[in-house]
């Protein structure tokens, strides 16, 4: 469904928000918290500060039970590191910005520059809305909505991780130095259907480099190419696998 540009009552910006986030709120007056930010609310209590608050807890919460089930052979170091940057603030904004969520917001004049919101208003909104719903419809409600939204932003950084692709590394350096592409092999697989592991190795050319264990094959693959490129680099391989 388009996006409508003229949203120009309350009730057009409530519906136009449900659509975007998938959710229809029993309790519309919730949902107008959600998005009544405080420089247009009579009170502060009226805005979405406190359900902010709210909202960020329990994100958080949601979030480290999806790494805990995700990756069970991660440290706790690790899981931290990746749920940090899923709950940043800049995370929460880019998901808010790309769900449209800026444009339902309930601003006061002068807040916004031109049509841009500031990134810390933006940010809460999504958290907002994580605590609406969780107030409207429970658990289980807020737990599918942050999944929906959250599962996007785990892939994007372990496709990055330590701000590096390691497969696209692997494929330059072998291609520029070798004339090669890496293959990469399935060796083994573990663990029940809900959270397996999987065992990877990279090939390039007649060489074949250590293989690594992942939560799923692509950060598998992530980590059997970073075996292989620190390798090649002369530097011991991060991931040792059994």
């Amino acid at each position: 469904m388009p996006f409508p540009t003229d949203l120009t009552s309350t009730e057009d910006r409530l519906a136009a928000c449900e659509e975007l986030i998938g959710y229809k709120f029993r309790d519309r007056g919730l949902l107008l918290r959600c998005l009544t930010h405080a420089s247009i609310s009579r009170t502060r209590l009226e805005s979405n500060e406190r359900l902010e608050f709210l909202g960020d807890a329990i994100l958080g919460a949601v979030t480290c039970e999806l790494l805990y089930h995700r990756f069970p052979e991660e440290t706790e170091g690790e899981l931290t590191r990746i749920k940090s940057i899923i709950v940043s603030r800049s995370t929460c904004a880019r998901i808010s910005e790309e769900a449209g969520l800026d444009r339902c917001l309930m601003l006061g004049k002068g807040l916004s520059v031109g049509d841009q919101v500031p990134s810390s208003v933006v940010a809460a909104v999504f958290e907002s809305l994580v605590a609406g719903i969780y107030l409207d419809g429970g658990l289980e409600a807020v737990r599918e909505f942050i999944h929906r939204w959250v599962e996007p932003e785990i892939e994007r950084t372990l496709e990055t991780r330590h701000g590096k692709n390691f497969k696209s590394l692997l494929q330059q350096m072998a291609q520029k130095s070798l004339g090669a592409t890496p293959v990469y092999t399935l060796l083994d697989e573990k663990g029940p259907d809900h959270s397996k592991c999987f065992k990877v190795s990279a090939t390039v050319g007649t060489e074949t480099f250590p293989p690594a264990w992942g939560p799923n094959k692509k950060e598998a693959e992530q980590r059997a190419a970073e075996n292989a490129w620190c390798s090649l680099q002369h530097q011991p391989p991060p991931y040792v696998a059994d």
